[in-house]
């Protein structure tokens, strides 16, 4: 087989890529390894209204569950925090219709698509990458590309063959568990997030609504701490009086929160979303992230297509760092700096916080809240949270 591009990988990245660069009249070939695409899926499922103008995708009742109008924040010690719009602000998606949507646009743009088909290797001419070793229905095959997309998770393959650097140590990844349940008492237009040292180290525990008694309840922790993240959210669950006696589903995944490849793009070869560790180190989202390094990746795809001028796909790299990964980099200093809050920390900025607040901060312009933070009296009288929140300017 010969395209102009193969992609390899069907969760959120490779598809927008497929389909932006098939749309531009390009050969390409999207492969995922599962025999379904989208299922199992590894995420929570939350994702912000804004994505679907902005990446061009069809706001489709078939994959968005519900629509969420806010948030709300609990601290260690139960203070809340809610920040409520009166306008949708968010889904919950079903990422087994939606991801396997993704590349039936793709495939309605003119991709070829193969689920089961997993890449083992790459191939290689004159020192070059031509194409990647691959088998189908276990039957073995080679596709040749002059371009070559590696979208295939965290623990990408193509990426590690073709020699880009993805390796990351174990603390700069979250272990999360989730259990999709039957659960009640939480208000079902709001997502629910309850942070705290002993509730979920490093993390947090999430409520996301898909039905008035119907949620993902899962948790994220340092996936280097001691107990596991099951540990923790039974733990949260039991100690909530909440019954674990109506579990639909168990979901489990390793989420990269610290720190993104340099290196996206080797000669003819490109990594993005999990595979480039592309993700919000501070919720461990990555979707949106996702989306946006597709867009530009096969931005530059398209580009180096019609000059005949692979060199091109570089300028993947300094957009991305220019955009995303300077925004992002700013994000995992906040986060760092946020791993060194105690409990008592959390209760009192929740405390002081508003809902104008955590809109700010939801929106990115934390600077103008630590600002505010740094007047109050209780954070005047600690040398040591003066000294945190600074860290932040």
């Amino acid at each position: 087989m010969k395209y102009d591009v193969v992609v390899v990988g069907a969760g959120i990245a490779g598809p927008i890529v497929a389909r932006n660069v098939a749309k531009a009249g390009y050969s390409v070939l999207l492969i995922d390894k599962k025999p379904a695409i989208g299922s199992p899926k590894q995420c929570a499922e939350g994702i912000s209204i804004k994505v679907f103008d902005k990446y061009d995708i069809p706001y489709d009742r078939r994959y968005i569950n519900r629509e969420i109008y806010g948030a709300r924040i609990y601290s260690p010690s139960g203070y809340e925090l809610e920040l409520r719009y009166n306008e949708v602000s968010g889904v919950i998606l079903e990422r087994k219709v939606f991801d396997k949507m993704l590349a039936y646009y793709a495939a309605k743009a003119g991709a070829d698509v193969l689920a089961r088909t997993e890449a083992l290797d790459v191939i290689r001419k004159d020192g070059k990458v031509a194409g990647i070793k691959a088998k189908h229905e276990d039957e073995p095959v080679e596709i040749y590309a002059d371009i070559i997309v590696a979208a295939d998770g965290v623990e990408s393959t193509v990426a590690r063959k073709a020699g880009i650097n993805t390796y990351a140590p174990p603390h700069e990844f979250d272990s999360s568990y989730e259990y999709e349940m039957l659960i009640e008492g939480f208000d079902p237009d709001l997502i629910h997030l309850w942070f705290g040292n002993e509730v979920a180290p490093r993390g947090y525990v999430w409520v996301f609504p898909k039905d008035e008694d119907r949620a993902n309840v899962g948790i994220g922790i340092a996936s280097d701490h001691p107990q596991t993240a099951k540990y923790y959210l039974d733990k949260w669950l039991k100690e909530n009086n909440i019954p674990m006696k109506k579990i639909l589903e168990v979901n489990v995944g390793l989420v990269p929160v610290g720190g993104f490849v340099k290196e996206l793009v080797k000669e003819n070869v490109l990594v993005v979303g999990d595979a480039a560790r592309q993700v919000n180190p501070m919720h461990g989202g990555g979707m949106a992230e996702a989306m946006e390094a597709g867009t530009i990746a096969s931005k530059w795809i398209v580009k180096a297509l019609e000059e005949e001028n692979l060199s091109l796909l570089q300028n993947y790299t300094a957009e991305w760092w220019e955009k995303d990964g300077k925004r992002l980099e700013g994000v995992l200093r906040v986060r760092r700096v946020t791993e060194k809050l105690t409990d008592e920390d959390l209760d009192l900025f929740i405390q002081i916080l508003s809902g104008a607040d955590a809109e700010k901060i939801a929106g990115g312009d934390y600077v103008e809240v630590i600002k505010a933070l740094l007047t109050h009296p209780k954070v005047l009288m600690s040398r040591r949270r003066l000294s945190l929140l600074k860290e932040l300017l």
